[in-house]
């Protein structure tokens, strides 16, 4: 992302982060829907951080997606109890009673 900042999309109502197993999935990524071939700084972050401190910072909605230009390779962690903290999970009784983000 030009700027720094992690790559996401939003769809569904959730905005998905993006996140590569590899270098190789993250150029295969760039090629679809950036900047090609050129150099690009990128930040290693393990996936339980994004979903346990990134998403909730957030303030909406948000998952993790995994090679999302892998085929047959992708992964896609929702905002659900079980995935992400209950107090940013869609689906936790505190979303409803306005602690989170429900939908």
């Amino acid at each position: 992302m030009a700027g720094g900042g992690l790559w996401s999309a939003r769809s569904g109502g959730v905005r998905w982060i993006c996140g590569f197993t590899d270098e190789s999935a993250l150029a295969r990524f760039a090629v679809l829907h950036g900047s090609g071939d050129q150099p690009m700084d990128y930040a290693a972050l393990l996936g339980a951080r994004i979903v346990d401190e990134v998403v909730p910072s957030l303030g909406e909605p948000a998952g993790l997606a995994v090679d999302i230009a892998t085929e047959d390779g992708s992964m896609f962690f929702p905002p659900v109890v079980g995935v992400v903290p209950n107090s940013v999970a869609v689906d936790s009784g505190e979303a409803e009673e306005g602690r989170g983000h429900g939908w």
